[in-house]
């Protein structure tokens, strides 16, 4: 055995090295193309979600508009401030009601969204420069509030990982396990710096 392979087998450089595998682990996923078997397949299933993506949104925008105006006119030509959530509730269920992997993404892009709205604004906006076009124009959320709300959600969804693993969505949990329980092994400077496995 060689010195190298002493200290790659060694116990006590384990955990050192499981973080230098993890940062290898992390450079790789980041940069790794979307998985399949050939770049035919790639192309057939970025069409399909794409597909799916594009009509679910031009059918939720129609039903909502038009539920819209449905209540709109049953209140006698007024719009309620709660129109746009009973619209948007049932035009929810009813176009991303139905689990497929495209909409999951999209239910789960727009919760992440909504719950990132419930923090504090900044004081000032990305450019103060420009007036508003139209209206109320975003502001990005208070610097604090958002260190602490990636620093919440990070910190829930790895104990969440190790504890409650079933729960997490697949295509995170396998991110997950890539980067950081396929970081634990390997049994050569190949397969701690080059290959995963």
């Amino acid at each position: 055995m060689s010195g190298l392979d002493a200290i790659l087998s060694d116990p006590a450089y384990h955990d050192y090295l499981a973080i230098l595998k993890g940062a290898r682990n992390g450079l790789v996923y980041g940069v790794k193309p979307c998985p399949g078997n050939s770049w035919q397949t790639r192309l057939r299933a970025i069409y399909r979600a794409t597909k799916q993506h594009a009509l679910n949104l031009a059918k939720f925008v129609s039903l909502y508009k038009t539920l819209l105006l449905v209540q709109k006119k049953m209140n006698g030509g007024k719009e309620r401030g709660f129109d746009t959530f009973i619209a948007g509730l049932i035009g929810g269920y009813v176009v991303f009601g139905e689990r497929s992997a495209v909409n999951e993404q999209i239910v789960l892009y727009v919760c992440s969204r909504v719950v990132a709205a419930f923090l504090s604004r900044a004081k000032t906006p990305y450019s103060s420069s420009a007036p508003p076009a139209a209206g109320t124009r975003p502001l990005p959320p208070d610097a604090t509030q958002f260190s602490i709300f990636a620093a919440v959600c990070w910190g829930a969804v790895m104990w969440l990982f190790n504890e409650r693993g079933e729960s997490v969505q697949p295509g995170m949990f396998n991110s997950m396990t890539y980067l950081y329980r396929d970081s634990e092994h390997w049994n050569s400077l190949r397969t701690l710096l080059w290959h995963n496995k």
